[in-house]
């Protein structure tokens, strides 16, 4: 039997995890351990840990890396503290493997305490673009240290191979995402308001707007584009999760506390848990930002995503996504287009790039496969692709 560490740092991350984590405890060779850090330990991020635990998923170590600050030198210290931190862990614990998902700096930098430990990292998510943010080289560079990788379509897992991956260790799974929105035991909307004390009125939009990591300060102003727009529909109430611990993420997260205090349309909270996101997505009108979710599973609930800016720029999309500009005409014009009758009718749910509906299985039939063997070998050769 061998140990597989799973890492979460951000709520987003862990709900993608959690149906793995559940497969993987049924596994004969597999013994999971889970390492919670990042936002999840944080309270000004809404102390995501407490979802963890009452999830009913044992934690094997919190570590806490978060500095109370987005700017650039406090991300590489963050940074610096977790492979400091994680260094620690693997040498005292000894994983044979390192789960981890996505593109996240933390994961970066515990990727590399890993890979100095000579622990094995398999990499769900690998071979996406985002040609806003910085995820997308932290990406890149994760697949470059990984073992075996978990792509969520067929176009992915070419990338990857495409960076100089094996073939036979890189795996096309689909998303954990759309597993989620399918098979996530939803509550209705009356539940809804009663559990997080905020009455949705008659139309209601989920949002959640991140920072453009790879574009200089331009967080206040599309926020205020945003927020510009938002004013233009105060009939229909804007129900806000916070945005990431990015650079200018916090910018982002007062400003939106100071609209929800000015505008009767406006509600703001840190997080609403996997349970209660996809629940409020099935209940609403649409879904506005520029969160991974708008593009992976929301449409696989048949709810239009109005996709704002470059931050998700390269990600392959269902028809159900209206891209916009960052500015306030643009995203007038697709909000107007997803509470169309005609787009609405449109819009299959069905078909979805990312969905194959076995992910979380399949992933953990790999991952219990691998472990049932002694001798892996990390010396990786470069496959090299003819042009």
């Amino acid at each position: 039997m061998k140990t597989i560490c799973v890492l979460t740092a951000t709520r987003a991350e862990y709900g993608l995890l959690l149906p793995v984590i559940r497969e993987l405890k049924k596994c004969k060779n597999v013994n999971v351990k889970v390492a919670v850090t990042g936002t999840h330990l944080s309270p000004e991020f809404g102390m995501t840990v407490n979802e963890i635990e009452n999830d009913g998923i044992e934690i094997d170590r919190k570590i806490d890396i978060l500095l109370a600050s987005d700017s650039t030198a406090a991300i590489s210290k963050t940074m610096g503290i977790a492979m400091i931190s994680f260094a620690d862990y693997f040498a005292e614990s000894r994983p044979d493997a390192l789960l981890v998902l996505g593109d996240r700096y933390e994961t970066l930098a515990v990727c590399c305490a890993a890979m100095n430990e000579r622990i094995p990292i398999l990499h769900m998510c690998g071979g996406e673009t985002t040609a806003g943010a910085v995820d997308e080289a932290v990406r890149h560079s994760i697949s470059k240290m990984s073992y075996l990788h978990f792509t969520t379509t067929e176009a992915y897992r070419r990338r990857v191979i495409q960076l100089g991956e094996a073939p036979e260790r890189v795996f096309w799974v689909g998303s954990t995402g759309v597993e989620n929105a399918r098979n996530v035991k939803t509550i209705d909307k009356a539940q809804l308001e009663e559990e997080i004390g905020i009455d949705l009125g008659e139309e209601f939009a989920v949002a959640t707007f991140h920072p453009v990591t790879l574009e200089n300060n331009t967080a206040k102003q599309q926020i205020e584009e945003l927020l510009a727009a938002i004013k233009k529909y105060p009939d229909i109430k804007f129900l806000f999760t916070g945005a990431n611990a990015d650079v200018d993420g916090r910018l982002i997260n007062a400003r939106l506390v100071e609209a929800a205090n000015e505008n009767d349309n406006v509600e703001f909270v840190n997080s609403l848990g996997l349970r209660r996101y996809m629940s409020a997505v099935k209940c609403a009108s649409f879904v506005i930002g520029n969160s991974s979710s708008g593009v992976g599973e929301v449409p696989a609930l048949g709810i239009p995503t109005v996709n704002i800016g470059d931050r998700q720029k390269g990600r392959i999309m269902a028809d159900s996504v209206i891209c916009c500009e960052p500015n306030t005409e643009s995203i007038v014009g697709a909000i107007d287009k997803a509470r169309s009758v005609e787009f609405k009718a449109g819009i299959d749910a069905q078909n979805n790039p990312y969905g194959k509906g076995n992910t979380s299985s399949e992933i953990a039939r790999i991952i219990d496969e691998f472990a049932s063997h002694d001798d892996t070998e990390i010396k990786k050769k470069f496959y090299d692709v003819e042009f």
